[in-house]
């Protein structure tokens, strides 16, 4: 016992995943506000890590890092890290903008600790029945574990991964530097236009500089890529123009772009999209997991005294977050939880088998729930479903993490003490770097510099639930229904028709978010997607080994850099 701590939860691996965290956590931040994805930096985080010490190593002396150390500080980041799960890129804003209630940063931290940490306590009591008796996938864990192998077992190919990730790295932020000094880059905008004097540039069609959407679009992968490149030409090359002509949107300035002009009416049939499809998704997944879960006896949870306490104690600190912040009866709050707790291992389930996460379904299926049980109230409407979105995202991140620990021996108990370590961080850094991002979301959010396309979607369903189809704009109905239709056909192939047949169909969910963002943002998400695809078949041993890095590397460079000006303007 005593031998365990020196070589695994050491004060450094702790303390080092909690730096990378607090460093790592405003790039998702940063990316869920402008796209509404985020990325997982369990293997960023391991070679930012072992670079590191190797470096303190040779100027310091100190002794190499070792595999489980690193395991230790990639838990710890990653959770920091998936800590926008809970809440700050969707319901959160989204009750601010319907309701105009603020948060101050330690209020704000502490609601996100709050319902992420649920999580935490529903992932310790999965681990042995998904992990040790089913072996579930988790293949973000498995290509963690991989990663972690090989850094450690092959100090050349380590270096190039990491330098390949900081050479990306600081391209991205130099380029992103180099166009706010610029004050204005041009985007390229398609000539041309529609009858009536609507141009190109009008609707953003154009091409714009983003190294953060090529790199993003280089992890998302083609299928998502040209996904978004198609919703993006049916939203904003046919939907938009057809709007504009029968007068259901006001056009605005003649030089301008018209995003937040049209987005209000685009967004229906756009999370209709998602959501349908996601829920249909979801839904098909519940009923293959059903034979599974009669044969595991359950869902698969480890119920003893210290953990009931632990829950218990959760749910209390819940219950008076929710009755403090946003005047949730204790029913509500206890309700909320019990739902998360079930819905939260659907999550880890789904996750196990496919790696995706359905976050977003199952606020859905909240808030569709509490649509009924307290029909009318937003904050209870989006809090509850920010209790499960926050709780599903970070038990299967602490599924896939304690994946990882398994194959490289790791010690359960202390990867769940780092996730909590993690979690703390995460929710201290991510409420900051929001509140300095959008100091105003009513004004800043659903832009196009801030599209935030989760947010739409979590204000459009809560919406519709609290005050009926009355919040519908005039001509979306026929929209939305396509929209419908579409979302059941899609979501229901992606889960019957068999993988390498699925794949070649669109993505919903992907084709949806082009609606609430810019078309210039799709087109350089696609961008990114294709570039990555083509290096995948021509060099497939150089972009498995490096593309991840180059990419992860585009990313972190133009959100760090975005969120130090954010800070910047701040201070100014």
């Amino acid at each position: 016992m005593e031998r365990e701590t020196p070589l695994e939860f050491t004060r450094r691996a702790v303390l080092t995943g909690m730096v990378l965290g607090a460093a790592l956590t405003p790039c998702n931040v940063y990316s869920g506000l402008k796209i509404g994805w985020s990325f997982n930096m369990s293997i960023a985080a391991g070679l930012l890590a072992v670079g590191a010490w190797r470096l303190a190593g040779r100027g310091l002396g100190t002794a190499p890092f070792d595999l489980r150390e690193n395991n230790i500080n990639q838990t710890a980041a990653s959770a920091s890290a998936s800590i926008v799960s809970g809440g700050l890129v969707a319901p959160i804003p989204a009750l601010t903008l319907l309701t105009g209630q603020t948060f101050e940063w330690p209020v704000l931290a502490f609601w996100v600790f709050s319902v992420s940490i649920l999580g935490v306590v529903v992932a310790a009591g999965l681990r042995r029945q998904m992990i040790e008796h089913e072996n579930l996938a988790f293949p973000a864990g498995l290509a963690t574990a991989e990663t972690l192998r090989r850094i450690h077992g092959a100090g050349r190919e380590q270096a190039g991964r990491l330098r390949a990730l900081l050479a990306a790295a600081g391209v991205s932020a130099a380029a992103k530097l180099a166009v706010d000094l610029a004050a204005a880059v041009p985007r390229l905008a398609l000539p041309g236009g529609f009858a009536g004097g609507v141009t190109f540039r009008n609707l953003g069609l154009a091409f714009d500089p983003s190294l953060l959407m090529i790199g993003f679009g280089a992890l998302i992968g083609p299928r998502a890529g040209l996904s978004l490149l198609l919703g993006a030409v049916a939203a904003w090359g046919v939907l938009a123009p057809w709007v504009l002509d029968r007068g259901w949107a006001r056009p605005g300035a003649a030089d301008a772009v018209w995003f937040s002009d049209l987005v209000g009416w685009l967004l229906w049939p756009g999370v209709t999209l998602t959501v349908v499809s996601a829920l249909t998704s979801f839904a098909l997944s519940v009923l293959r997991l059903r034979r599974r879960l009669a044969g595991t006896g359950g869902l698969g949870g480890r119920i003893g005294r210290g953990y009931v306490l632990a829950l218990g104690s959760v749910t209390a600190l819940i219950c008076v977050a929710g009755w403090a912040l946003f005047g949730l009866p204790v029913w509500v709050s206890v309700l909320a939880v019990g739902l998360s707790y079930v819905l939260a291992v659907i999550a880890a389930r789904v996750s196990g088998e496919t790696g995706v996460t359905p976050v977003g379904a199952l606020g859905k299926v909240t808030q569709l729930t509490y649509g009924a049980v307290t029909p009318g109230d937003v904050a209870a409407n989006l809090m509850t479903a920010n209790v499960t979105g926050g709780a599903a995202g970070q038990c299967a991140d602490m599924m896939h993490d304690l994946k990882t620990g398994h194959i490289v021996g790791a010690t359960p108990r202390l990867q769940l003490y780092a996730q909590a370590f993690g979690v703390l961080t995460g929710s201290l850094a991510g409420a900051a770097v929001y509140l300095v991002l959008v100091p105003d979301p009513g004004a800043m959010l659903m832009t196009p510099e801030w599209p935030a396309p989760a947010v739409a979607t979590w204000k459009a369903v809560a919406e519709v639930l609290s005050a009926g189809l009355g919040a519908i704009p005039e001509g979306t109905a026929p929209a939305m229904a396509v929209a419908a239709v579409l979302g059941l056909i899609l979501g229901a192939a992606d889960r019957l028709l068999p993988e390498p047949v699925a794949r070649f169909l669109p993505s919903a969910p992907a084709a949806g978010v082009a609606f609430v963002i810019p078309a210039w943002n799709s087109f350089s998400l696609c961008l990114g997607a294709v570039i990555a695809a083509l290096a995948a078949y021509l060099r497939p041993e150089w972009t498995a080994r490096y593309g991840t890095a180059l990419a992860a590397g585009l990313v972190a460079g133009e959100s760090l850099i975005g969120v130090a000006l954010a800070f910047r303007g701040m201070a100014g």
